[in-house]
């Protein structure tokens, strides 16, 4: 799995498939591929909630850190 940015390209998206990507799995220009899209979740959200008066626990603290941990570091 690779974490990507999606870019205008005209009225579409397009996404930039890094160069070590490329290299590893030999893909030329012109190739059909496959592509598994998931939009990644903002654990931040989850941790802080979208409203003002949202109550968050010890145990979905915790987990959120152990996923923030995972991610960012």
């Amino acid at each position: 799995m690779i974490e990507a940015k999606a870019k205008q390209w005209g009225n579409s998206l397009g996404v930039v498939i890094p160069k070590e990507v490329v290299d590893s799995l030999h893909i030329r220009a012109g190739e059909d591929i496959i592509i598994q899209i998931e939009k990644k979740e903002n654990p931040l959200k989850e941790l802080f909630g979208f409203g003002k008066n949202k109550k968050i626990t010890r145990e979905a603290f915790l987990e959120n850190r152990k996923l923030l941990e995972s991610r960012y570091m």
